[in-house]
């Protein structure tokens, strides 16, 4: 995982998987660190984690049951923390970096990584129709200008460390998050009709089969 690699990671951190879904970046994470503390909202997610961490035979994860808005814990506990396609998700983001910046120790960096839009506003409002028709939980794909602007407004020193094509397969895509038939047609309907600039943006193929964009970003807390 190239998360990994843009934290250095010395061994004796303490690590913040915000928002850790199943626990694949937590999972990854742990054997190069003292800890990991996996938070996610849903207490099925960190049932899940919990499966996966015993099935690996990782014994240094710690559960954890909040909202990355509000995070349940002190100033400055942690040396790094991570979110991997989770932030789209976040209603706050703001609200929420504040807090991340509030729990990670001084020179503490925040690595995110997401699928990210596009700054046209046209392929953008496609981007965000289409990602709420398969999800209805997705809040939005922010680009990476707004993206550099949260973290630095919140306190951080941010950069972009890289972008990369994601290319989704329709059918498994919509099948992952179980979207039902009459928005899977409307999803369709709304790429058979989108515009050009649409098309070649995020590269629609006759299957519906498409790419959009990820991005790793890192802040590092300053102060």
């Amino acid at each position: 995982m190239q998360m990994l690699q843009v934290a250095g990671l010395t061994g004796n951190e303490r690590v913040l998987d915000a928002g850790c879904g199943a626990g694949h970046t937590a999972l990854a994470f742990a054997p190069h660190v003292r800890e990991v503390v996996a938070l996610d909202l849903s207490e099925a997610m960190l049932g899940q984690v919990q499966r996966l961490a015993t099935v690996q035979g990782v014994g240094n994860i710690t559960l954890r049951q909040g909202d990355v808005e509000t995070l349940p814990f002190g100033d400055r506990e942690f040396d790094v923390v991570v979110s991997r396609y989770s932030a789209h998700h976040w209603p706050a983001p703001r609200r929420a970096l504040h807090e991340i910046k509030r729990v990670l120790k001084r020179r503490g960096q925040f690595i995110l990584a997401d699928i990210v839009s596009f700054d046209a506003f046209t392929v953008d409002t496609y981007i965000q129709a289409i990602e709420l028709l398969r999800d209805p939980s997705h809040v939005r794909d922010h680009t990476v200008a707004q993206w550099l602007s949260m973290l630095s407004s919140a306190g951080f020193s941010s950069e972009l460390v890289y972008e990369w094509p994601v290319r989704l397969d329709f059918t498994s895509w919509v099948e992952r998050m179980a979207t039902p038939p009459a928005s899977v047609a409307m999803i369709r309907t709304l790429m058979d009709g989108a515009p050009d600039e649409v098309r070649g943006a995020i590269e629609i193929e006759e299957d519906h089969s498409f790419t959009f964009r990820g991005a790793v970003l890192r802040g590092v807390q300053g102060s």
